[in-house]
């Protein structure tokens, strides 16, 4: 079939084309937002709405892009480079407001909903205890503090981890994750994101340090 123009599409364009607006409440981790960009490439691309020609989602990163590019980064992954060597980056195009009202609620809301729904705290723990025993340099990415670990596996039923030794868990008890272990741009605050100490693991009672 042919003739048909998607109602959402990505598309290339200049770094220095995408308008943030200037009504954005939400605060970044820019340096934070660099970090993962340089470890894993430019992968979530941002949102322009029609309507306004101004980002709708993505301003970390926009922030993230031009100051990687000020300060001579290599070009990431994902990110193109015209004739004049400038950035191209894509963005999702297709959707427009209806109000300047509408376009504020979808900036918040859109910012909201990724941390809205909280975590599941035995698959959680199941893949970072892999990530800080196997590969610290990922674990490392992901910027979580020793006490956030340590909180989130004191919340875990080692009897549902792989090979979890057989720990009586009371009944009724409840173990939730906070919607809160994450912050800003889906990382956990983790100050200065130093981590010397060891976490013990409720699975097997084995001790590990997640820093490098």
């Amino acid at each position: 079939m042919t003739g048909l123009t998607a109602p959402r599409h990505i598309t290339f364009i200049p770094l220095t084309d995408l308008p943030p607006d200037p009504a954005n409440p939400k605060r970044h981790e820019v340096e934070r937002i660099i970090a993962s960009i340089k470890d894993h490439g430019f992968i979530e691309t941002p949102v322009v709405d029609e309507r306004t020609g101004l980002v709708i989602a993505g301003h970390g990163r926009r922030k993230a892009l031009i100051e990687m590019q000020v300060r001579g980064e290599p070009t990431p992954d994902g990110i193109l480079v015209d004739d004049d060597g400038g950035w191209l980056i894509p963005v999702t195009r297709g959707w427009s407001s209806s109000s300047d009202r509408q376009a504020h609620a979808v900036l918040i809301l859109l910012n909201r909903l990724p941390a809205a729904g909280g975590w599941e705290p035995e698959a959680l723990a199941e893949i970072l205890e892999d990530l800080a025993t196997s590969d610290t340099d990922l674990y490392d990415s992901l910027c979580i503090s020793d006490d956030e670990m340590e909180e989130l596996l004191r919340q875990v039923d080692p009897e549902r981890l792989p090979q979890g030794p057989d720990v009586e868990v009371s009944e009724g008890e409840e173990r939730h994750l906070d919607d809160g272990f994450d912050g800003d741009n889906g990382y956990a605050d983790s100050g200065d994101n130093e981590r010397s100490g060891t976490v013990c693991c409720p699975a097997c009672n084995h001790l590990f340090s997640p820093g490098r």
